[in-house]
């Protein structure tokens, strides 16, 4: 089973950056995709961004440009750099991962094909 903590959140002025992380531990599992999603008040869950096993990153159109996932395979963290935050980027984020086979980690980032979630971190973006 693996587990899934996240860190990096906080409260930001709007033009502001953030890095947030990602740590998976456990034993006798094996990772198809990681991805990051987030939800706002009052929305559905939204895919961010993933990575399959080979290292390929998949984004969601509009939010590309400002963020960018990377990982340190040595550490099993995924990151996720998020550049000239605004207002409209407040929600919590969550890291979850895929461990079951079957579908590709994109084009499209979809929350109902990851099994095993974190708590989340909140991000806060003030005007």
């Amino acid at each position: 089973q693996v587990q899934l903590v996240e860190s990096g959140g906080g409260s930001v002025q709007s033009g502001g950056s953030l890095r947030l992380s990602c740590a998976a531990s456990g034993s006798g599992y094996s990772i198809m995709c990681m991805g990051w999603f987030r939800q706002a008040p009052g929305k559905e869950r939204e895919g961010v961004a993933a990575i399959n096993r080979d290292g390929r990153t998949y984004s969601t159109e509009s939010l590309k440009d400002r963020f960018t996932l990377s990982r340190n395979n040595a550490k099993n963290t995924l990151y996720l750099q998020i550049d000239s935050l605004k207002p409209e980027d407040t929600a919590m984020y969550y890291c979850a991962v895929r461990t079951v086979g079957g579908l590709a980690c994109g084009p499209m980032v979809l929350p109902r094909q990851y099994n095993i979630w974190g708590q989340g971190t909140q991000v806060t973006v003030s005007s």
